[in-house]
């Protein structure tokens, strides 16, 4: 439903509202809203071209028993769109869970296991990936707030 109003609603909004389109269009979101941010533009490359994934909930899977992590499982069944970038953040503190304990936080190596999924699929860091872990990085505005400046500098950088 949430991009069902998206796509039908809200983008046709701002475009009646000021009278033009947007050729180059980038959706983002924190935790929750991070992974629907990144799920919408994966799955309609025709209306959006970047997505900003802050903290994102990449842990989200098929089923409660602990089935596939749902993003990852996308991409890797999903086809290479070379017009699509991605920029996510991640913070060495954004919660303390390490289900395989191997000393990395869930946060972070979800992260970073997508990252190498996209690259396999055939995206290059600095080019369409650009991935920013913040030492001390908390799940908050504040951590979000200091990433922010270089996030809104890659979006208008990249084209």
């Amino acid at each position: 439903m949430y991009a069902r109003f998206v796509l039908r609603e809200l983008l046709p909004f701002l475009r009646s509202r000021y009278h033009q389109s947007f050729p180059d269009i980038t959706f983002a979101g924190f935790s929750l809203g991070g992974l629907s941010a990144l799920d919408i533009v994966w799955n309609h490359p025709d209306q959006f071209h970047k997505a900003g994934v802050f903290s994102g909930s990449l842990w989200w899977r098929s089923s409660p028993d602990g089935g596939p992590r749902i993003m990852h499982r996308q991409v890797e069944e999903g086809a290479f769109r070379p017009q699509l970038k991605f920029f996510f953040e991640a913070g060495t503190d954004d919660e303390l869970a390490d289900r395989n304990a191997n000393g990395i936080i869930d946060a972070v190596d979800d992260t970073e296991d997508l990252v190498r999924i996209l690259e396999q699929k055939g995206y290059e860091k600095g080019r369409q990936i650009r991935y920013e872990l913040v030492p001390g990085g908390r799940h908050n505005y504040e951590t979000w707030a200091g990433v922010m400046p270089n996030f809104l500098e890659w979006v208008v950088k990249t084209s």
